[in-house]
C-alpha cells in the first residue's frame, strides 16, 4: 500500500460545476462506488429470494475489520449499532458512578456524548463537569486540571466538533494512568481524516457515526469495545447477537451465550442488505487512502485558511493544538446573517456553529476552493 502524498480525489465522487463543498463535517458525499453498490443493493432487496441465510452476517464480518484497521484494533472488539448515542447508551450501561463522583465533558460538547451522562450523574446522585474552552487551545491541560479524585469518566472526543480543536489523546492517556478515569470516546467528527491508534489511547469504549468522515450512508455508525468491557451487558436482546443465530431453525431455542466479541452489542437489524455494502466501499477506499495520507492533503487546506484568518477578522486555533482536517474561523459574536448569505448565493458551503466559521474540507477539495472561500469572506 502506498505512502506517497496523495492528490485530489475529485474523481471518486459526483460534484457538479460550481459547487464549493468544505463541510464534510456536517454531511459527507458518498463515493461513487458506494452509490453503485446501494443501486445494486436495493435491486437486491426487490428480490428478497435471493437473499441467503448467511447474507445476515458476511457484510457484518466483511466490515468490523475494515473498521478496525482505521483504529488499529481487533475486529473482535468491533460492533455495528446505529447511531453514537446508541454506543454512548451502552457505555453507560456497563459503567457506574459513585455518589458524589463526576464525569467530564467539553463545554458545549455534541448533544450525543452528553444527555445520557447527565442522566446517569442524576441517578446516581453525582454530577457532570463541563471544562471550559481554553484560551490557549490547550484541552489537555483543562481537562487535567478540572479533574479530581472523585472524577470517574471522562466523556470526550478527539476533537471539539464546533473548531477541530485537538485533545491529545494518547499523552492524555498517559496522564491518567490505566487506573484513572474510565475514557468514552465519541470519535464522529475526526475518525478517517484523523489517524487513531485503540493500543495507545486504549479507551473503554470509542463510538464513531459512520455519515460524515467515513463517507458511509446515515443509520450506521461503529462501537469499538475494549478487552474488559466484553463480557458486559448489551443495552438491547435481539436473535442476532445470541450464539448460534446462524442457524435460523433453532432460534427458538432459546441461549443464554452470545456471539463472540463485541457482537453482543450489536444493534438489532444491523445487517442492513442495502447500506452495509455501500459502507464497505467506503471503509475500503479510506484504508487504502490511510488516514496519514488524508490527513496531510486537508492540512494544506485548512493551513491556508490559519493563515488568511488575520486578514478576515477572525481567530483560530493555535495550530499545536489544533486537529488539522478541520477549522473553525471565530469571532467575539456570531458571523454576520449577510456572511452566510454570500457564501449560500455563491454556492460555498460551509457550517456556522456556536460562533465559529467551520471548514471542513477533504480530498475532493482544491487550494483553489479555499481561494473562493477567502474571497468570498473578504467581500
Amino acid at each position: 500500500m502506498s505512502d506517497a502524498p496523495l492528490s485530489c480525489q475529485k474523481h471518486l465522487f459526483d460534484f457538479p460545476e460550481g459547487i464549493t463543498y468544505l463541510n464534510c463535517a456536517n454531511q459527507s458525499p458518498l463515493l461513487n462506488a458506494s452509490v453503485e453498490a446501494g443501486r445494486e443493493s436495493v435491486g437486491i432487496k426487490a428480490h428478497p429470494w435471493n437473499i441467503h441465510t448467511t447474507d445476515y452476517f458476511a457484510d457484518c464480518e466483511r466490515i468490523r475489520p475494515l473498521f478496525g484497521k482505521l483504529i488499529n484494533a481487533p475486529a473482535e472488539n468491533v460492533a455495528i449499532v446505529p447511531a453514537t448515542s446508541y454506543g454512548i447508551a451502552v457505555a453507560a450501561a456497563n459503567l457506574s458512578l459513585k455518589k458524589g463522583g463526576n464525569i467530564l465533558v467539553l463545554a458545549e460538547q455534541f448533544p450525543s456524548n452528553y444527555y445520557t451522562w447527565r442522566e446517569m450523574a442524576e441517578k446516581a446522585g453525582g454530577e457532570v463537569r463541563a471544562v471550559a474552552f481554553p484560551e490557549d487551545g490547550n484541552w489537555n491541560r483543562a481537562i487535567l486540571e478540572r479533574m479530581d479524585d472523585r472524577t470517574e469518566i471522562l466523556a470526550l472526543p478527539n476533537c471539539r466538533w464546533t473548531d477541530g480543536s485537538l485533545i491529545d489523546l494518547p499523552t492524555l492517556r498517559r496522564a491518567i494512568g490505566k487506573g484513572g478515569p474510565k475514557l468514552v470516546l465519541d470519535v464522529t467528527q475526526s475518525l478517517g481524516a484523523l489517524p487513531f491508534d485503540a493500543q495507545a489511547v486504549d479507551p473503554d469504549f470509542l463510538i464513531c457515526s459512520a455519515y460524515k468522515w467515513l463517507f458511509c450512508p446515515y443509520g450506521i455508525s461503529f462501537l469499538y469495545v475494549a478487552d474488559r468491557h466484553l463480557d458486559g451487558r448489551p443495552l438491547e436482546h435481539n436473535w442476532v447477537n445470541r450464539a448460534g443465530s446462524q442457524d435460523f431453525s433453532t432460534l427458538t431455542d432459546y441461549r443464554d451465550d452470545f456471539q463472540p466479541g463485541a457482537r453482543r452489542f450489536d444493534g438489532g437489524q444491523h445487517s442492513n442488505f442495502i447500506t452495509l455494502p455501500m459502507a464497505i466501499k467506503a471503509l475500503e477506499q479510506l484504508v487504502a487512502w490511510k488516514p496519514e495520507r488524508t490527513l496531510a492533503y486537508i492540512q494544506t487546506l485548512t493551513d491556508m485558511l490559519a493563515d488568511a484568518a488575520p486578514k478576515l477578522g477572525a481567530q483560530v486555533v493555535d495550530k499545536a493544538h489544533r486537529a488539522g482536517h478541520m477549522i473553525g474561523l471565530r469571532h467575539a459574536a456570531p458571523w454576520p446573517a449577510e456572511t452566510r448569505k454570500t457564501l449560500q448565493d455563491q454556492k460555498i458551503y460551509v457550517s456556522f456553529r456556536s460562533t465559529a466559521l467551520r471548514v471542513s474540507p477533504h480530498l475532493y477539495n482544491t487550494a483553489e476552493d479555499i481561494e473562493r472561500l477567502i474571497a468570498a469572506l473578504k467581500a
